[in-house]
Formats: C-alpha cells, sequence, structure tokens
C-alpha cells in the first residue's frame, strides 16, 4: 500500500540532492497555465457573464447571479447544524485568540537627532479569498481565511467558492454559514481559475482586489501564478502534504491514523512517515491496511494517494539523520512522535507548521488548534511562511529628518551617489544647500 525508502547505512546528501531521493508529487502549474491563461482572458474582456459560462462548464450548474443574496446566506446559518455552528464558533474563537496576537506595532527608530525613520503597517484595501469547493467541503479554510484578514484591518474582504449542483448554484450552505458567523456578506459563486480572475480585473459584480488567498486546485494555483503582479498572492497550493517524524515510542496506530487523516483529502496528497524504527515502520504498514479496510473515500482518495509516488516510509539511522530528512521536505504540515518530541521540533528549520508530541494531530491544527492551516507546499516551506496577519499586511518606512539631520551625512550620499555614476541623485542634496554640500 506505501513503499518503503531505506536511507539507512550511508551517510545522508546534503541539499538538492537529498530532497532528489524523497517522495513528492508531481504538480505542473507551468503545463496548466496554457489551460487557464485564455479562461482568465475571456473573463478580463466579458467579466461576468465569462465567470458564469466557465462556471457552468467546470461545475455543471449556471448560478443565477455572481454574487450570493444576503437573505441566502442568512438563510444558511439559521438552517446550520447547531453542533456545527458551536464547533465553527470554537475554531474562530481559538483563531481570533492566536492571530490577534500576530498584529506588529508602528515602531520609530531615531538614527541620529532629528532623524527618524518609522515603519508603519498598513492593511491591504481588498481582499479575494478562495474557498475550495470539490471533493470536500471546507468551512474550516473559511475561518483560515477570513480571520487573518479581519484582525489585520482589511476593510473589504469578498469570499469565492464554486456554484454547487446540488444547491441550486450557490456555494455549499456550510460555506455561506460561516461567512454569516464571521461577519461576510459579500460572496461569490465562483470558482478555479475563473474566480482568480474576477478578483484580478473585477466585474460588474466584483470590484478588484490587492490580494488573492486559499488554496485550491492546480488551475487556481496557474491562474494565482499568471495574474501575480496585478494582484497579490499568498502562495501556489499543491497538494496537501504530512510528514511525520517518529522512533520507537511513537503508537503506530496514532501514525497510521495521520497518514489516512491526509491521503483522504486527495489521490494526490503526501503522506511520509520518517522512522529510526523499523518495528515501527512494520506495525505502521499493518495499521495501515487494517484502518483503510474500514475508511470512507478509500478507492477514489486514500489508496492512490498512499500508494502514490509522493508517499512513503523513510528509514534513517537516527533521530539525527531524520531530522535532515524532514528539514530537506520541508513538509506542509511536520508531527514529531519521538522521545523528548518538543526539543526535537525546537530544532526543526523548514515547515509550515510543526505538531508536537502524540496529542497534536494534524487534524487538530486543520479545525481547533488557533493556527492557521494555509500553509506552503511541495517544500515551500523552506522559503516560506503559512498565512497569518502578516499576509495582509504592508510595512511603509516614513523617512523624516530635519536640515541639521541631512547636512550631516549629505556628503556620504553625494559620494555614493557619484560610485554609482548618478550624479543626479547627488544634485538633488546639493540643491538643498546652494549647491555647495557641507562637509563634517
Amino acid at each position: 500500500m506505501i513503499s518503503r525508502i531505506d536511507l539507512r547505512g550511508t551517510a545522508l546528501p546534503e541539499g538538492g540532492d537529498l530532497r532528489d531521493l524523497l517522495p513528492r508529487a508531481e504538480f505542473d502549474v507551468e503545463a496548466a497555465l496554457e489551460t487557464v491563461r485564455p479562461i482568465c482572458e475571456d473573463v478580463r474582456h466579458r467579466g461576468s457573464a465569462a465567470v458564469i459560462e466557465w462556471g457552468e462548464k467546470f461545475d455543471g450548474v449556471r448560478p443565477e447571479t455572481l454574487r450570493v443574496p444576503a437573505a441566502a446566506i442568512t438563510a444558511a446559518l439559521e438552517e446550520l447544524d447547531p453542533a456545527v455552528r458551536a464547533a465553527l464558533e470554537e475554531s474562530i474563537r481559538r483563531a481570533r485568540l492566536v492571530h490577534r496576537e500576530q498584529r506588529r506595532a508602528t515602531h520609530t527608530t531615531q538614527v541620529v537627532p532629528g532623524g527618524t525613520v518609522t515603519e508603519k503597517w498598513v492593511p491591504v484595501e481588498r481582499v479575494g479569498l478562495y474557498v475550495p469547493g470539490g471533493r470536500s467541503v471546507y468551512p474550516s479554510s473559511v475561518v483560515m481565511n477570513v480571520v487573518p484578514a479581519q484582525e489585520a484591518g482589511v476593510e473589504g474582504v469578498a469570499v469565492a467558492s464554486p456554484p454547487q449542483k446540488d444547491f441550486g448554484g450557490l456555494p455549499h450552505p456550510t460555506i455561506l454559514a460561516a461567512c454569516a458567523l464571521l461577519g461576510v456578506d459579500e460572496v461569490y459563486a465562483a470558482g478555479g481559475s475563473q474566480a482568480v480572475a474576477m478578483f484580478a480585473y473585477g466585474t460588474a459584480d466584483c470590484l478588484p482586489v490587492n490580494l488573492v488567498t486559499g488554496p485550491g486546485n492546480i488551475y487556481v494555483a496557474a491562474a494565482k501564478r499568471l495574474l501575480k503582479g496585478r494582484i497579490g498572492i499568498d502562495a501556489e497550493a499543491g497538494p496537501t502534504e504530512i510528514a511525520i517524524l517518529a522512533d520507537a515510542s511513537a503508537d503506530p496506530v496514532h501514525v497510521a491514523a495521520d497518514l489516512i487523516s491526509q491521503a483522504e483529502h486527495d489521490p494526490m496528497a503526501a503522506a511520509v512517515l520518517v522512522t529510526d524504527s523499523e518495528e515501527l515502520a512494520a506495525a505502521t504498514e499493518a495499521e495501515l491496511a487494517a484502518q483503510v479496510a474500514v475508511t470512507k473515500h478509500v478507492q477514489d482518495r486514500i489508496e492512490p494517494a498512499l500508494a502514490g509516488r509522493q508517499s512513503a516510509i523513510v528509514l534513517v539511522d537516527g533521530i539525527e539523520d531524520g531530522l535532515k530528512v524532514v528539514d530537506a521536505y520541508a513538509a506542509e504540515h511536520l508531527e514529531i512522535q519521538t522521545a523528548d518530541a518538543a526539543a526535537v521540533a525546537d530544532r526543526v528549520r523548514n515547515a509550515g507548521a510543526v505538531f508536537v508530541g502524540p496529542y497534536a494531530p494534524v487534524s487538530l491544527g486543520d479545525y481547533c488548534a488557533g493556527s492557521n492551516h494555509v500553509l506552503p507546499t511541495g517544500g515551500c516551506a523552506c522559503h516560506s511562511s503559512g498565512l497569518s496577519v502578516q499576509s495582509f499586511l504592508r510595512g511603509i518606512h516614513i523617512v523624516d529628518y530635519t536640515r541639521d539631520a541631512l547636512a550631516e551625512v549629505a556628503h556620504h550620499v553625494v559620494t555614493l551617489a557619484e560610485a554609482e555614476d548618478l550624479p543626479a541623485h547627488g544634485a538633488a542634496l546639493k540643491a538643498r544647500f546652494g549647491w555647495k554640500v557641507p562637509q563634517q
């Protein structure tokens, strides 16, 4: 069901050579660009009509209007299962606790007497938040996108989610109910690359946005790449991943259950166990077989994901080598199930989020840990972060110098300008001092 990669007995290679030995899904965003380019151009020129028509082609339903009526959002919340409402409210509460602490304060540095630089953090004005609607329903992604945007102080928040045939061309009612709980009333029945293009170019129904965030399929990722620059993006999200670094102290029941939990997302989902214990590897394989046999979504998602080239059990000589492997892999989600798990987790450099010990499974982070589940995939955790309040803020430097403070450093500015053969830069200072720069 799941393959093995044995890295024991020899010194591990470094950097990219080690990454090349590890399992990873094929996710060719570049190839998908040619598919989404004409769609995005169509939306650019024909606006809402193009979004609706492409939605009808891909989602099998034609919404009456792109923007979801306010009454439908209200009704979705009124009809929501009380237990689901309570769970969403707790997820929102915990997410707000964590994300509220992320907001940076304005800070002023006095460089010299009379010369200051202030860093001011300003939220983007308007964001488009994408919520997938394919194999599963993701109200949790509404929470994870909307809460940090709101805590950052973003004034305009719009949500897009694909129209659903079973719900008359509206997004799934649980998605709408989550929006209602968060006070978001601007919701669009739009999915895929056409939704990203709608946000980027604007239509008669939807004003353009400054930033688009949220996970999606390869076509959403390709549209983000194509339109980056016109809009800011959080990341090009690929298939979800879990890596587990475990030793003989780990419970194979937990390990197998957690691997399966990510495999049920998608047949391209990655599930990777890194361990120095042959016994744990064998016990996990047995548990996978037993648990998969009684799990939903086996044939269409879980078995293809576990058997795919992106999933494996990686055997190493020890936890030191295991740390090298998981840092090279740079997982979206990394669980540490070892003795002294907190100390091991503290040494991890590359991961979207780290889950420590047997009682912090990835599923907790997906819903109710308070952390954000929109995280870098495909090894991007070695250079990128997950979604946070900072994703929606821009740092602006405000430079304030008096005449005396400028005079003190003017000769250095002129010297550097002339060294770069940019004399007009220096002349801009000379003009302020009667064309004779003060010498210090």
